[in-house]
């Protein structure tokens, strides 16, 4: 007797979902255009970069939006003018559909704290300035209004969902999300070291602002968070 067809789980209907989405040449494209990227884009950039009417690329972004491939997100206002859309790719996606994954991010830092004996800390560090470095080159033209928006901006592409509390000369970022959680468990003291250097690495880029200590929780009871002194504190 034939064993009964395993039933259609929700993993699989998201997958099919997003397979379709990927299906079409211009919305591929767009996804890979988004996840090459150091940082959010805005629909002007892909609309250039795919030679659309912007009203297509957004008939399109909205189809990845839904199929849980991208995040919509209004940019900060900047001027005068309504605040623009912008996009990147889901860090839930991880690496089904070739984006790099959390966990691959994580196997290279952990490789390179073998290679050289440095601490995870300083290793963090270092990945964080780099990061800061990129993300500055692709919006240099139109650089974050507070030099902690660009910590928020980055811990959130790297899957972190940051939310940030200012209060007299300071700023609290909740990180919502822990990327690495099944990793925390194991060695909690190199993974929360190489989470405390990207923030001290990305500040120290930026500057304007320090990282000054991370509040470490379980991740499976509540949030860690980042502590930060703005120039107002200094003072």
């Amino acid at each position: 007797m034939d064993p009964a067809p395993r039933a259609e789980s929700a993993d699989d209907r998201a997958l099919q979902t997003q397979a379709r989405a990927l299906g079409d040449p211009t919305r591929h494209e767009l996804f890979r255009r988004l996840r090459d990227a150091p940082g959010p884009v805005d629909v002007a950039t892909l609309t250039r970069h795919v030679g659309l009417h912007h009203n297509a690329v957004r008939q399109h972004l909205a189809k990845l939006v839904a199929a849980g491939l991208v995040v919509e997100r209004t940019a900060r206002p900047r001027g005068r003018g309504r605040p623009r859309l912008e996009y990147a790719v889901d860090p839930r996606s991880d690496a089904r559909w070739g984006a790099i994954g959390p966990y691959e991010r994580l196997a290279v830092l952990l490789a390179e704290i073998v290679r050289t004996g440095d601490s995870p800390e300083e290793v963090g560090r270092r990945e964080g300035r780099r990061r800061a470095r990129l993300a500055a080159e692709a919006r240099a033209a139109d650089p974050a209004d507070e030099p902690v928006d660009a910590l928020v901006d980055l811990m959130e592409r790297m899957g972190f969902d940051p939310s940030v509390q200012r209060r007299d000369g300071t700023a609290d970022l909740t990180l919502r999300r822990c990327p690495f959680a099944s990793a925390v468990f194991t060695d909690p003291d190199t993974v929360c070291g190489l989470h405390l250097g990207l923030a001290r690495g990305i500040a120290e880029e930026v500057g304007g602002f320090a990282v000054d200590e991370l509040v470490v929780e379980d991740p499976r009871l509540a949030p860690c968070h980042v502590r930060c002194s703005t120039p107002t504190s200094a003072a």
